[in-house]
């Protein structure tokens, strides 16, 4: 079972936050955030001014800073979001605020095709509405 560590309302953070964890912040954080393989979510209460590397994030709150996802990001109703996504997945809550721009291409491995050129990387899918980006 994978263990979620809590930073509460109170607590603010600055300088660079690290770990091998599931994260959920309430509180304020500024600086940079990197979870590799592990999940953020940004509560409601949470004030984020950072660059976030996480493999899943979850914006309920207010991040300003740039995020990348492994594998998805998520901006819930009430999340507020200034900065760039890079994430094969992204999800706009309907009523989610959102400015910057997002990159969802998969970037190509280095696989090689046997003539020593990587193999192009995969095409993304997104169902695009008039809010943005609702699922991939």
């Amino acid at each position: 079972m994978e263990k979620l560590v809590n930073i509460g309302q109170s607590i603010q953070i600055k300088g660079e936050l690290t770990g091998n964890e599931d994260l959920a912040i309430e509180g304020k954080v500024d600086g940079k955030i990197l979870l590799k393989d592990h999940n953020l979510t940004v509560g409601a209460n949470a004030r984020i001014t950072a660059d976030i590397h996480a493999k899943n994030v979850t914006v309920i709150g207010e991040v300003v800073g740039n995020i990348t996802a492994d594998d998805r990001v998520e901006v819930a109703e009430t999340g507020s979001m200034k900065g760039d996504i890079m994430s094969p997945r992204v999800v706009l809550a309907d009523g989610a605020r959102f400015k910057g721009s997002i990159d969802m291409e998969i970037k190509p491995r280095a696989v090689s095709s046997g003539l020593g050129a990587p193999l192009p990387a995969e095409p993304v899918r997104a169902v695009v509405s008039a809010k943005g980006v609702v699922e991939s």
